[in-house]
């Protein structure tokens, strides 16, 4: 028997519309916490009228509170909130989506969340919420929890519940650092998470990229060797997954090197090594850290990325991803490919 909710959509077929609209307007507002009706509305692109006017009906029904430190969500809100995502997942196609998305790539499930990371900051934080929910409730007690840099990686962090539950959970660094921004590299964000989660931590001090002398000297060393030791023991891995050229830059890649990862068709980029559209390693930076052979054993592989611009580089990767992997992205990302995809079948 059809549900009420799919029964009265088909009587009322517009109140799937509406009803997609308040749900994006209570998920903006327990985001962003004090949100001032302006804001709103630009980043929902909705009218001043028309966001004055739902905001008024959030707050008669008391889903939302407004003060002068803008609109927050009540604990009534919260609970709406939950009741209704998957039914607002389905009526948005975004479930039938995740289900074309995760067959044609082959992997053990994708999660969409609504936007657009390139155009919309809210997407971000919701890529990092629904990592975030997804990494709490494959946790287990001594667990060896794997991380790499990023912002939307360290975003992460801000929206894992505060706990002092676990007692024998570890977080790792998945390599070297990246970037002059130490912030959202490896190390910063492993302590982050350990910090939250009431775990421990150990970081891996060295540049991502290491000469061949470098490389073999420093993977004799005792810490080298115990870091490795770590990364075989790996149980969770949480990563983002690049841009290929992006990623050269942002290693500080010479013009000749990247123009050489161009003539290789190199497209994306993760763990250090660039794939072409077929999914082929196409050159490996010399890094210590987890190795593309380990993936195949990692218990739960969770991949965050979104944004249309990354959909080539999603495909290049997943082309060869392992099949336990998890994707959390966003609609402008999972659209590009599905386009791609159409195109090229």
């Amino acid at each position: 028997m059809e549900s009420l909710l799919t029964a009265q959509l088909k009587l009322i077929p517009e109140m799937s519309e509406l009803l997609q609209k308040r749900y994006r307007i209570l998920q903006t507002i327990q985001l962003t916490k004090g949100i001032g009706r302006r804001v709103l509305g630009e980043q929902l692109g909705l009218s001043e009228r028309d966001t004055r006017k739902e905001l008024d009906t959030l707050r008669n029904h008391g889903l939302i509170d407004i003060s002068r430190d803008g609109a927050a969500i009540t604990l009534e809100g919260t609970r709406l909130l939950v009741d209704l995502k998957e039914v607002v997942r389905e009526w948005s196609g975004r479930l039938q989506l995740e289900r074309q998305l995760s067959q044609h790539l082959h992997i053990k499930e994708v999660i969409i969340v609504p936007g657009n990371v390139d155009t919309n900051t809210n997407a971000t934080m919701l890529l990092s919420q629904e990592a975030a929910k997804y990494l709490e409730s494959i946790l287990t007690d001594e667990k060896i929890v794997a991380v790499t840099g990023g912002s939307t990686i360290a975003s992460i962090t801000n929206f894992v519940q505060e706990t002092s539950k676990w007692k024998q959970l570890m977080f790792i660094a998945a390599r070297g650092g990246v970037g002059k921004d130490v912030s959202f590299q490896a190390n910063t964000i492993a302590s982050l998470f350990a910090s939250r989660m009431n775990g421990t931590y150990r970081t891996l001090y060295m540049p991502d990229s290491l000469s061949e002398e470098a490389y073999t000297t420093m993977k004799n060393e005792p810490f080298i060797q115990e870091m490795m030791d770590l990364y075989e023991r790996t149980n969770i891995i949480i990563h983002g997954i690049g841009d290929a050229e992006e990623m050269a830059r942002r290693r500080n890649t010479n013009e000749q090197e990247i123009e050489r990862l161009k003539e290789a068709g190199s497209v994306s980029e993760a763990f250090g090594y660039y794939f072409n559209e077929q999914g082929e390693a196409v050159h490996r930076i010399r890094t210590i850290g987890i190795q593309l052979k380990q993936l195949q054993h990692i218990e739960h592989l969770l991949a965050v990325a979104g944004g249309a611009k990354k959909a080539k580089a999603l495909l290049s990767y997943f082309k060869q991803a392992p099949a336990q992997t998890v994707l959390v992205t966003d609609e402008g990302a999972a659209n590009e490919m599905m386009q791609i995809i159409a195109q090229t079948n």
